[in-house]
């Protein structure tokens, strides 16, 4: 049974159950799918449970120096909600759903922010020459994630649907497509640091006092960026390309 298999067929948990799940040991992935809608409550602390979301919340919280307790108390706080749709998607679907929902909201989103970087930057480079950091790291994640998504609207995604609905082993030209997922493992990492970067130089996208409506909306855009791609790369990390290893697995036990 695959990850997503098993999140579909599972009993929901109770509510009043949610915490007892979830300790300093669990893993920053299980602390997500435990409590669905405490993604905003790990960002709050700048804990990464896309690209880091196998590290236990103790490591997490170590490398950031903060109490894992803060970090448990700021969950339970959280209004129980229903496992999202995408949660219990088979890979098939799961690739739809990312090509509808994040790689849209990126191709539409990009060009935008790429135009307010530089309209910010004009008028108010002079006092704020931190803003031509902030315009090239996020020209950094911009060209990072252009190719990495015709890669996966081109090559892999088309492959994962595929393998979703075939009856027997499919032969792809790269072999396993743990190959091409190593890839796309690799670059999801390189993007996490970038987002990094640009949180430590728009100080958690706060905008300065003397910063214009144009600035806000640049400075909310970059937040919201971020927001996304956590919960964009959490769908393929966690979800998506585990139930693929685990299908492709399947297929090797049956004709072994």
């Amino acid at each position: 049974m695959t990850e997503i298999d098993a999140l579909a067929s599972a009993s929901p948990p109770e509510e009043g159950n949610l915490m007892s799940q979830i300790t300093s040991a669990s893993s920053l992935a299980e602390i997500i799918r435990a409590v669905p809608g405490s993604r905003r409550a790990l960002e709050s602390f700048g804990l990464d449970y896309c690209c880091g979301g196998q590290r236990t919340l103790a490591d997490a919280c170590r490398a950031l120096d903060i109490e894992p307790d803060a970090v448990l108390a700021a969950v339970s706080q959280v209004e129980p909600q229903p496992d999202p749709e995408w949660a219990s998607m088979a890979p098939d679907a799961l690739v739809d759903h990312l090509e509808a929902t994040h790689h849209a909201y990126l191709h539409a989103e990009m060009p935008r922010l790429t135009f307010l970087a530089e309209k910010v930057l004009a008028a108010h480079g002079a006092r704020h020459p931190e803003l031509s950091e902030v315009r090239d790291a996020y020209a950094a994640i911009r060209a990072d994630l252009e190719p990495h998504l015709a890669k996966e609207e081109q090559v892999l995604f088309p492959m994962i649907r595929q393998l979703a609905t075939a009856t027997t082993a499919p032969q792809f030209h790269c072999g396993s497509l743990q190959n091409p997922i190593s890839v796309m493992l690799r670059e999801h990492d390189q993007v996490g640091e970038l987002l990094v970067t640009l949180r430590r130089l728009t100080d958690g996208y706060r905008t300065p006092a003397d910063g214009c409506a144009s600035y806000v909306a640049y400075f909310e855009g970059l937040a919201e960026l971020e927001a996304d791609t956590h919960l964009h790369v959490h769908k393929e990390n966690n979800l998506l390309f585990p139930a693929v290893v685990a299908l492709e697995d399947r297929f090797a036990a049956t004709s072994a």
